[in-house]
């Protein structure tokens, strides 16, 4: 599903060069729900955008579905970002103008889909979030709980072969940070590929697979049992 091999990522700060991750190597299997925990700097967010191709690294290669992301155009990695990876974030990213339907459907639309086909898919999320009762409502008259589920159907919308969530409830409290937690946990259940970004053990145990970063390079690959803490 996504492969990284001897992957690294160097910036240019002034003079000085910052190593945010080195020879970096794992496969991600369809299915898995991975966790990915490290401290403040060690390159788990750098991580995630490799693997989502937001970001391109200075060596070694990454690979989703079998298909590299370097060496294609912007417009074919545009493409791939688009349909084949969900993002998301922890502040949400809704459009504040755009109803929670609207939001939704925003993916497909920007891929040229007409209202009429994606408004039921959206609606058909909407629904297995939780919120079909709140289709019309726009960001502003959401709970931050909400917002995250709106994000969730987002992502989930095009099909992706894996969603990218990085510390998906960092803005929610634990209440509405569990409920988010146990619905994506009942994706994974269903097949969908998902790799997280958290600082919270008892969040990481939600899935089914740890790995920890230390100074830009993986410490540690554990396999859980991916049940509810």
């Amino acid at each position: 599903m996504i492969e990284l091999r001897h992957a690294g990522k160097t910036y240019q700060q002034g003079s000085r060069e910052v190593r945010a991750l080195r020879d970096v190597s794992f496969v991600i299997k369809k299915g898995e729900f991975i966790s990915i925990m490290g401290p403040s700097g060690s390159g788990k967010s750098t991580l995630l955008n490799l693997m989502g191709g937001l970001d391109q690294p200075t060596s070694g290669e990454v690979f989703i579905d079998g298909r590299p992301l370097h060496g294609i155009t912007d417009n074919e990695l545009t493409l791939i970002r688009r349909r084949r990876v969900g993002y998301i974030f922890q502040f949400f990213n809704l459009l504040p103008l755009l109803t929670a339907e609207e939001n939704v459907g925003l993916p497909l639309l920007l891929d040229g889909l007409p209202f009429s086909e994606v408004k039921p898919r959206a609606a058909d999320l909407l629904d297995k979030v939780g919120l079909r009762q709140r289709a019309e409502h726009r960001p502003e008259q959401l709970s931050g709980g909400e917002m995250q589920r709106v994000a969730i159907a987002r992502a989930l919308i095009t099909g992706p072969a894996v969603i990218l969530a990085d510390e998906p409830t960092g803005n929610l409290d634990s209440h509405t940070s569990e409920e988010i937690f146990l619905l994506l946990k009942s994706f994974n259940d269903q097949g969908q590929t998902i790799v997280m970004v958290t600082h919270d053990p008892k969040a990481a145990a939600y899935g089914t697979r740890i790995i920890t970063l230390k100074d830009g390079a993986p410490d540690q690959d554990i396999v859980i049992g991916g049940d509810n803490p």
